[in-house]
């Protein structure tokens, strides 16, 4: 397995590759996950010189789905801006190496509501179909897209690994699974491991926050049952600390982010990826 920061803890939106790269390498990671907020930052042949003098890979990136970015929204081009910004991050992808998209990409974040039952079937119908199309694009070009399931503050729409199972399952392409992730899982799930393992043969990416998206090890979370049920669930490629700063414009108020998680960014990597690679190597 393989460990690393998102940057979505360290800078926002990313834009110094070298630079976070470096910083990254200092503290241990042997990968990091770009997170897509504006492609205006991001600079194909300077992420790509980053990681050659590095070593730092970049296996996963992970989507920001804002309100123009929903896939499933009631507007029309919001839906269609959200397809081309999965395509867009394809596009990247194939660019500079990475493998897996992933993220919330069936929404937007920050969007909880209540719906009338004929309101979810046509949330449910919009998501799917414009997942086909962005699964299909991905496919053709050898990229895998990750669900992740948020909790119920964060979206009114896929909250559990079981309703992941079943939006994956109406998609119906072999390069769509899971992003799971620790923080959102500890609010949803009665039985995390034994939704992890329900997931087996679907998780594409891992994010390892603490329970209060903090420092992983700093927390009530049971690490060595985690890693077992990841052990069973037959996974073993990335495992990602997300965490956030207030700065994160695009997902900080979506994500209720009002304060630090940690006595500084880097702390959270200090400790939080030597913890891991005791927990799960």
């Amino acid at each position: 397995m393989k460990f690393g920061m998102s940057s979505l803890a360290w800078q926002s939106p990313f834009c110094d590759a070298l630079g976070q790269f470096e910083k990254a390498k200092k503290y241990g990671c042997d990968i990091y996950e770009i997170a897509a907020e504006d492609f205006a930052t991001l600079d194909a042949d300077a992420i790509n010189a980053a990681k050659e003098k590095t070593g730092i890979e970049t296996p996963t990136m992970c989507g920001a789905f804002g309100d123009t970015r929903d896939v499933s929204s009631v507007n029309a081009d919001y839906r269609a801006n959200g397809v081309q910004y999965i395509k867009d991050m394809v596009d990247l992808s194939v660019k500079i190496g990475t493998k897996v998209v992933v993220g919330p990409m069936y929404s937007a974040c920050g969007k909880a509501r209540p719906l009338t039952p004929d309101e979810r079937k046509q949330q449910w119908a919009w998501a799917v179909e414009n997942l086909k199309i962005a699964a299909d694009y991905a496919g053709e070009r050898g990229i895998k897209l990750g669900v992740e399931t948020l909790n119920r503050f964060e979206t009114d729409f896929i909250n559990t690994v079981e309703q992941g199972l079943e939006l994956i399952d109406r998609i119906g392409y072999d390069n769509v699974g899971f992003l799971l992730d620790t923080f959102h899982m500890n609010i949803e799930e009665s039985d995390i491991c034994k939704a992890i393992r329900s997931a087996k043969g679907k998780i594409l990416d891992l994010h390892t926050c603490a329970n209060n998206r903090g420092t992983p090890g700093e927390d009530n979370f049971n690490w060595t049952a985690i890693a077992e049920a990841i052990k069973d669930a037959g996974y073993s490629d990335y495992c990602i600390i997300e965490s956030f700063t207030p700065d994160c414009v695009e997902i900080a108020k979506s994500a209720s982010v009002w304060r630090p998680f940690s006595e500084s960014p880097e702390y959270i990597a200090e400790k939080g990826i030597p913890f891991l690679k005791k927990v799960f190597l």
